[in-house]
């Protein structure tokens, strides 16, 4: 064997090498760790190596990036010393390039090795690492643990040294979390885009992110909603009460439910009551569940889970009884709403053909915000309100009368129906402009 040839095979050997410590790097630093636990909890040990140095790239990385330096430079060595010297004695030859022969040489030559650098060593591994990173991490993962092991003494001076200066130029280590709501967000959206999630499991799992920023306030059933008992009212008025409502719990208070004595379930009562003998509420009671109203929503799901009840009161700072909150409650804010069909009860969202919307007063602000496909609503900052109703007299600073409206942000509000102070219906149009779009067909829910 020649020694250009010798030289030549040398080039290429280490443009491959650097193509293998390329790929590694970027199959392991782009690898599913998530994939990579699946296949080491079947026992495959490969992929458990993979799992530790993506777990622990440093040592691995300072390692790759040392075997990468040291391939340009012996790359470049032997291409200017020996191929730059041979490859100018060629060009002597030739009179017209014998004045420009050492310059010339050296362009030609580098220009060769960058071209075989760039694509066989970086351009090609790095697809083809990209095409199937979890498979090629598992299988270069051994020799290069073995790389950092054997180049450790090196890692170390580099990991001292990069440290040192650093630290003298003031630059401290990112806090910043690896993996952010909104990054989860993303990748959901970008997923179910593609067919790997469904479209209800990416809003299910919108809806439980949202859940934490909410207060069991912006879930419960107003006061002025509750169905309630009184323990010193006749049993007919009782149960009147019960047989005009399809809830299966209600509260019992002492002439007011703010004093409220516990939680009937209708299977105990009704057991009661068929069994013959009197009624006494105080037997049947269950003990009531109290949360404040700016508890999270999360906090009050963990209390139902502990405590095994499916019912709790919201309290005011003052004591007061603010409202009414179910497991059902929790169950709709991840799912969406719940229509009881036998409950008789008018839905919360009707699309007319027009395309506009008629809205129930009490639907929520997080379920406005999907239906409008908004990500803020007028006066959310300013305003204190958890409910279309709330938005309407935020907006007007007074209780609106049927027929009142406004326009703001591309929509209009009209107040259809009051229920006493309380709004009850309100027609949301969009501007045409600002039509989402889909809704530019017309579709309903």
């Amino acid at each position: 064997m020649s020694a250009i040839t010798f030289e030549i095979l040398l080039i290429i050997l280490l443009i491959v090498a650097n193509g293998i410590f390329s790929g590694s790097e970027i199959a392991i630093v782009s690898a599913r760790k998530v994939r990579l636990e699946q296949l080491a909890k079947r026992g495959n040990t490969k992929a458990r190596a993979a799992l530790k140095l993506a777990n622990s790239p440093n040592d691995f990385l300072s390692a790759v990036q040392i075997g990468i330096t040291l391939i340009g430079i012996l790359s470049g060595a032997v291409g200017g010393a020996t191929l730059a010297s041979r490859l100018e004695v060629l060009l002597g030859q030739v009179s017209a390039l014998a004045p420009y022969r050492e310059p010339l040489s050296i362009v030609i030559v580098v220009g060769i090795i960058t071209y075989l650098s760039l694509v066989i060593g970086e351009l090609v591994p790095k697809r083809i690492a990209l095409s199937n990173p979890e498979q090629i991490a598992c299988t270069m993962a051994k020799p290069m643990r073995l790389l950092a092991k054997i180049t450790s003494p090196a890692v170390r001076l580099l990991g001292v040294s990069t440290d040192a200066i650093l630290k003298l130029l003031g630059i401290r280590p990112s806090e910043e979390q690896l993996v952010t709501e909104e990054e989860i967000k993303v990748f959901i959206e970008q997923g179910a885009r593609a067919g790997l999630f469904e479209v209800a499991e990416q809003e299910i799992v919108s809806r439980v992110f949202r859940l934490d920023d909410r207060t069991i306030r912006s879930l419960m059933t107003p006061r002025v909603e509750i169905d309630w008992l009184d323990v010193n009212a006749p049993l007919e008025e009782n149960q009147r009460e019960i047989l005009a409502s399809s809830h299966s719990r209600f509260p019992v208070g002492q002439e007011t439910l703010d004093r409220c004595l516990g939680i009937v379930s209708v299977k105990d009562f009704l057991s009661a009551y068929l069994s013959g003998e009197p009624i006494d509420f105080r037997k049947i009671l269950q003990s009531p569940l109290f949360v404040h109203e700016n508890i999270p929503v999360l906090d009050v799901l963990g209390t139902f889970r502990q405590t095994g009840k499916q019912m709790a009161l919201i309290t005011d700072e003052y004591g007061g009884i603010e409202g009414l909150v179910t497991l059902n409650d929790l169950i709709a804010a991840i799912v969406g709403n719940l229509q009881d069909a036998s409950s008789g009860d008018d839905p919360q969202i009707v699309q007319r053909e027009d395309g506009s919307w008629l809205l129930d007063g009490l639907l929520s602000t997080d379920d406005l915000k999907d239906l409008l496909q908004r990500d803020s609503l007028p006066l959310e900052e300013d305003g204190d309100y958890h409910t279309l109703g709330g938005l309407v007299m935020t907006f007007f600073r007074r209780v609106p009368r049927s027929g009142d409206h406004f326009e703001t942000e591309g929509l209009r509000f009209e107040v259809m129906d009051m229920d006493g102070n309380r709004v009850d219906k309100v027609l949301v149009t969009f501007m045409q402009s600002d039509r989402p779009a889909s809704e530019q067909g017309g579709s309903g829910i």
